[in-house]
């Protein structure tokens, strides 16, 4: 049976030490990971900063990203980067990684929103490339859009083969994806093409049950390999969305990324996703449902 994980996305801090006390109380509660996402605009730090910055000051907590746009970076920086991290950190990276989708990050910055099946065609080949320069020796790749030549990156990430990989969406191009490179697999809405927003045709119970399935049948022989989860948007009561935020919980109560009633309504409804579908991964979505989630991350934190 898989044991379960949780994880929390943070964005913001007013200074050093209030970014330290925030990881410093995730790990004391029993979260066992960091994840800082991946945008041009809104209030959130840098990924790559914020996460160096929570692994020094922890001795446990991994950090990740939820997810890193590939978009924004080109694979070679990208595996440097995450593999010096790596390093610093002893061996406590999970690399989240994504297409890129928010069409405010790209209009902003002037950046072309290709359509989604370049976007993931792309996000195939950055994969390989990140595998394959994590590997020993040098590495080389001829692709549609990405080309290395003998290139041999040091230093090597400490974790081996390579850092864990979270490859996260809604699509079934991104979901068949990960399901076969990929060792977490985090569910969420398909996306608008246009970059707008979640697509809420692909909201509810069966889009979700839908998705592990392909997911399943995706994966073959890794599926017991795998990690699933999802991102849970409310905890409690529902809440307002914020006005920076994508997520869209509305057409969600029925599936895990909604969790209200009583510490005892969540914990039992965690236990039937994770005994019932598989899914292990649970990831907070909003700092302000820390107070509440907190207790259940206690209480089934690695069980």
């Amino acid at each position: 049976m898989r044991r379960f994980r949780f994880a929390a996305v943070v964005r913001q801090a007013e200074s050093g030490k209030a970014w330290a006390d925030k990881a410093r109380r995730l790990e004391a509660t029993g979260f066992e990971v960091l994840l800082v996402p991946d945008h041009l605009v809104g209030p959130r730090l840098a990924p790559f900063s914020a996460m160096t910055a929570a692994a020094c000051t922890t001795s446990r907590l991994r950090v990740g990203t939820l997810v890193a746009a590939n978009d924004f970076r080109h694979p070679a920086v990208l595996a440097k980067e995450s593999a010096t991290l790596d390093l610093l950190s002893d061996g406590r990276l999970e690399l989240g990684l994504g297409t890129g989708w928010m069409a405010a990050d790209y209009s902003a910055a002037g950046l072309p929103l290709d359509p989604p099946a370049v976007r993931v065609a792309r996000l195939a080949e950055a994969v390989t490339v990140l595998k394959g320069l994590w590997g020993a020796g040098p590495f080389s790749f001829s692709g549609a859009h990405y080309r290395i030549e003998a290139l041999d990156q040091q230093p090597k990430p400490v974790q081996r083969p390579h850092p864990r990989l979270l490859l996260g969406g809604g699509g079934p191009r991104v979901l068949t994806l990960a399901a076969r490179e990929a060792d977490v697999v985090n569910l969420g809405m398909r996306v608008r093409a246009d970059g707008t927003g979640p697509d809420g045709a692909d909201a509810g119970l069966a889009a979700f049950l839908s998705k592990l399935s392909l997911v399943r049948e995706a994966a073959g022989e890794r599926y017991d390999r795998l990690e699933l989860g999802t991102s849970i948007q409310q905890v409690g009561t529902a809440g307002p969305v914020e006005s920076w935020s994508a997520a869209d919980p509305s057409g969600q109560g029925e599936t895990p990324q909604v969790l209200l009633g009583t510490r005892r309504d969540m914990v039992d409804r965690l236990r039937h996703w994770r005994d019932g579908y598989d899914l292990s991964y649970f990831v907070l979505h909003h700092e302000r449902d820390l107070d509440a989630f907190a207790p259940i991350v206690e209480e089934l934190s690695g069980r």
